[in-house]
């Protein structure tokens, strides 16, 4: 069971679930519809804290989170199939790769005290900042770089289109 703090709901999981939700639009190449976004990032908020409280181990979570997002993305964010499913795991994938790269940083500059960094939730949080940050980075920029291709469209012009 993955518990988490009211300072980790705050601070990591708000947060988190506002760039994935953004991060599967951006990777879908679709406009974001504000309405949908709020509605789906707070679905998603409630499913990930209720994922991370099954008594599940480790990774299990994970794969249940990509799951979630998936459905939400088709389901409430009206992304067509495939694009829902590639955006999402591209998503992940992106967040692991951040994620990897910080904790790498963070055990040449703390060693094997890594663990015990990471077992306080206020360390915890200020340490997993960089590869957030990260990973906004490159979804903004993305998202931003569509845009400015005009690659970005609206999800009903695209059922118009097929």
């Amino acid at each position: 069971m993955l518990k988490l703090t009211a300072i980790e709901i705050v601070a990591r999981l708000i947060p988190e679930v506002l760039l994935f939700i953004f991060a599967t639009y951006a990777f879908s190449s679709t406009k974001i519809n504000i309405k949908r976004y709020i509605l789906s990032s707070t679905a998603l908020g409630i499913c990930v804290f209720l994922i991370r409280m099954l008594p599940i181990n480790y990774g299990v979570h994970t794969i249940l989170n990509l799951m979630v997002l998936t459905i939400i993305t088709i389901s409430i964010n009206k992304i067509d199939v495939i694009r829902g499913i590639r955006s999402s795991i591209v998503t992940s994938i992106i967040l692991f790769i951040c994620e990897g790269l910080n904790m790498a940083i963070l055990h040449v500059r703390f060693g094997d005290s890594v663990e015990q960094v990471i077992s306080n939730p206020t360390f915890k949080i200020i340490y997993g900042i960089p590869s957030l940050a990260c990973f906004a980075i490159i979804v903004i920029v993305y998202y931003c770089y569509l845009n400015k291709k005009g690659r970005i469209k609206d999800v009903e012009c695209r059922k118009d289109m097929q």
